[in-house]
């Protein structure tokens, strides 16, 4: 690979589209494991100068505005709280105007390299609010001049709280500059959660879910220590809970995939080592395994409890130590969404609380106030709680499954490039589609391979093969479609995108459907939820942009995580438990001729089995009608919570 030239498969760019489908996918796959995503390394030095700035000019900001931060003693600064909350305010804005992770080429923003602002500060753009049948004046999809302006406020009131010096409060250590009013933090919480009801996009990239509930601790509470206690229950509940959401297939997975894209990993034989066996079996080996269960798993779910309830500051900073190198790791890589702002704050939060007040000081759990903890644990508890065993209504970012490799996800298949095209004519928006940003860049046939790679990239993932097995079932012939990674479009129809399927359910394709008005079969996707607390089963969900959702089911994520990425043995088993009235899908042949889907009626076998051994349980296919679908797509359609 170059420094600006890209790293592309062995194979002749004007024969690549005719290759089939799943052959063109085990080429990307095989190639991925050997070059990762194959962009230049410019990419990587881009990166690197962002993380630069981040800090640079978040530190500029917070010494220059501030009371009491003088530059010319700089070191000084390590202790002083409202540099902490000046940063976490800094790190809010860079995502509210996107320019921190979902940012450049490793996030599918080629031109522009940001969505964000370009979007949210527009009207008519595409707008997704989560409760829009229960909670009054957030109905409708098109982003308003109310949505513009409260964005507008947002991005101001953020800005505004920068130039704030500190305010002193009871329990604050002599000699320190303040803390932030508290009245800025509380209406900043407050501008926000409106916002997120009338627009989960913009909520989500405010990563809310991480910074909201230690600002309205620090606005709220009365007391130093009770904030500071609550602000470290708040991260160890959140590297806990992202530890503990890891115990499932797709996590091996993300980090053998991670491990094959991060641009300093040069060495052929170690990135082979994270299958195994290359190129026969490229699901992820032992190494893999050892790399995120015991660095990984490990050190999130038993250095944070080290963290808050060690008396001996020796093993706190071991448990500092082992928190910087897991965020240092995965910075590294330059993880797909390149969430690397978030895991810089991270690092530095780790060493601030903890280091700086320590439990010894009074600063342990037992020093909060008890009754405190009846506000604290709900509001860090309930969105991974409700995520773990019902993720259907809530966010992944919500639930703390980060890196977990167990999100919702969609995949989408479109009858030909002109459905594509059609994207970029009628939906407004700030950017074009993917393939129409990379080719004046790199020609048509290179930019296919990259765009397409997303979706080979998708099938290394378990719920990837089922978005495929159940597109085989659904449509004739992927081998004459357009397939692209639900990412991809939720990048260009929202402006953001982070892995969350959700932000790409039937409410965006129902506002998609309305601008471009496509006929049944044009636009169809597959998509799964995550994979629920203590059960193997995972709901899937086929979905015809023109007919709404069209079939329910399940499949056994055994079954996904043990067949090769590229299907070889065909789809892989489901049960389908509803289907539409009157809908017959169009994929895999029946014995007699009829067109099928692979599992249908009874959990019954219509082609023969790939996976024999696997037997589906006898579930009948509900009978409901059009009109009992319509209300029950309604209300799956408000269920999904503000993530």
């Amino acid at each position: 690979m170059g420094y600006r030239t890209a790293e592309l498969p062995p194979v002749s760019l004007d024969e690549f589209e005719r290759i089939p489908f799943f052959q063109r996918m085990k080429l990307l796959q095989l190639h991925w494991v050997e070059q990762g995503f194959g962009t230049p390394k410019q990419t990587s030095t881009f990166y690197a100068w962002k993380i630069f700035f981040y800090g640079l000019f978040g530190l500029i900001i917070a010494g220059a505005f501030t009371a009491g931060l003088e530059f010319d003693n700089i070191g000084e600064w390590w202790d002083e709280p409202i540099l902490y909350q000046k940063l976490m305010v800094w790190t809010v804005l860079l995502e509210v105007l996107g320019l921190a992770a979902t940012c450049g080429p490793m996030a599918f923003h080629f031109d522009p390299p940001i969505g964000g602002v370009l979007y949210w500060w527009q009207q008519d753009t595409l707008r997704v609010p989560p409760y829009p049948n229960h909670v009054p004046l957030t109905k409708g999809d098109r982003r308003t001049p109310w949505d513009t302006g409260l964005y507008k406020l947002i991005v101001f009131w953020l800005i505004m709280m920068l130039f704030l010096s500190g305010d002193d409060i009871a329990g604050l250590p002599d000699g320190r500059a303040g803390v932030m009013p508290q009245w800025a933090l509380v209406v900043y919480a407050v501008l926000i959660i409106v916002m997120g009801f009338r627009d989960k996009i913009i909520f989500l990239s405010s990563r809310a879910e991480q910074y909201v509930p230690t600002m309205l601790c620090f606005g709220l509470f009365t007391n130093f220590v009770d904030m500071v206690i609550a602000a470290k229950i708040f991260i160890v509940i959140i590297w806990m809970c992202a530890g503990l959401s890891k115990f499932n297939h797709g996590f091996s997975s993300t980090v053998s995939i991670m491990v094959q894209n991060t641009p300093w990993v040069v060495w052929d034989k170690f990135r082979k080592a994270t299958v195994k066996d290359y190129p026969n079996d490229i699901r992820p080996s032992k190494v893999a395994h050892a790399l995120g269960h015991i660095g990984g798993t490990t050190c999130e779910i038993v250095m944070p409890l080290v963290l808050l309830f060690s008396p001996w500051p020796w093993m706190t900073w071991i448990a500092i130590v082992s928190i910087w190198m897991l965020h240092t790791f995965i910075v590294s890589t330059f993880p797909l969404a390149v969430p690397l702002e978030w895991n810089i704050f991270f690092i530095f939060c780790a060493g601030f609380l903890f280091a700086n007040f320590h439990a010894n000081n009074g600063y342990a759990v037992t020093d909060l106030n008890p009754w405190l903890l009846l506000v604290i644990l709900p509001m860090a508890l309930g969105g991974p709680i409700l995520g773990a065993f019902k993720p259907e209504y809530v966010s992944f970012l919500v639930g703390m499954k980060q890196y977990a490799g167990n999100w919702s996800a969609a995949t989408f298949s479109l009858r030909d490039k002109e459905k594509e095209d059609r994207i970029n004519e009628k939906i407004v928006k700030a950017a074009d589609n993917q393939i129409d940003q990379l080719e004046p860049l790199f020609g048509r046939e290179i930019s296919e391979i990259f765009v397409q790679k997303a979706v080979a990239f998708r099938m290394m993932h378990p719920m990837g093969r089922m978005h495929i097995s159940g597109l085989m079932c659904h449509l004739p012939d992927l081998d004459s479609r357009v397939q692209r990674e639900g990412e991809f479009l939720s990048n260009v129809l929202t402006g953001w995108n982070f892995g969350d399927g959700h932000c790409l359910d039937e409410r965006l394709m129902a506002a998609w459907q309305a601008r471009c008005n496509y006929e049944p079969g044009d636009v169809v996707a597959v998509f799964t939820e995550s994979q629920p607390a203590f059960t193997k089963i995972v709901q899937y969900r086929v979905i015809d942009c023109a007919l709404g959702t069209v079939e329910k089911g399940w499949y056994n994520n055994d079954d996904a995580y043990n067949s090769q990425p590229w299907l070889p043995d065909g789809p892989i088993p489901h049960t389908v438990t509803w289907r539409l009235e009157g809908y017959e899908p169009l994929g895999l042949p029946h014995a007699d001729g009829r067109s099928e889907p692979s599992i249908a009626r009874n959990g019954t076998w219509l082609v023969p089995n790939p996976n024999e051994g696997w037997t589906p349980p006898q579930i009948e296919l509900s009978t409901s009608t059009t009109s009992e679908r319509a209300g029950s797509e309604s209300d799956v359609a408000s269920t999904d919570s503000p993530e």
